[in-house]
């Protein structure tokens, strides 16, 4: 199968990486650009453990070809952090809450929640619930995710991408 170089912007910085037509997004983050945060779950785009945020918006990486990400910018959880390494007022509620058990879907719920708040300020529990749909969590009964977005979602100031500046 023939590869052929992809430029890709991924939290803030340029890679360029070399890909097959069937390479997803998932395959290029995780597998040869070492994100961990990116990881993978059902291959079919059930579980949500593969999401990142595709300019501003949730996808799942596994349904996503490298090749159609190319000229977009792609936003895991790591690219929350500031650039000192703080953490982003979402993951420090999710902390606050213990609503992330094993952590494996953690990324993918946390750059949904984003979204939600992002897109409708401050949502409803039952709203919160129906964005989280498409990302499956094993461990919890989901409460303390809840509360965790909606702390979050309580929050007053500007939300920025690199850092939550102001929240």
């Amino acid at each position: 199968m023939s590869r052929r170089k992809l430029a890709l912007r991924v939290n803030g910085r340029d890679h360029e990486v070399w890909v097959t037509p069937s390479d997803t997004v998932l395959d290029v983050l995780h597998d040869d650009l070492g994100l961990a945060d990116v990881r993978y779950g059902c291959g079919e785009g059930v579980c949500g453990t593969c999401t990142v945020l595709l300019d501003g918006s949730p996808v799942n990486g596994c349904l996503l070809l490298a090749v159609q990400a190319e000229g977009h910018d792609i936003t895991t959880l790591r690219g929350l952090m500031s650039s000192d390494g703080g953490m982003h007022p979402l993951q420090k509620c999710f902390l606050r809450h213990g609503a992330a058990q094993c952590g494996f879907c953690t990324p993918g719920m946390m750059l949904t929640a984003l979204d939600l708040v992002r897109a409708g300020g401050r949502p409803s529990r039952e709203e919160i619930r129906y964005a989280l749909v498409g990302n499956l969590c094993r461990c919890t009964g989901y409460t303390k995710i809840l509360d965790a977005v909606e702390e979050y979602a309580a929050l007053d100031g500007p939300d920025d991408i690199q850092g939550g500046a102001g929240r």
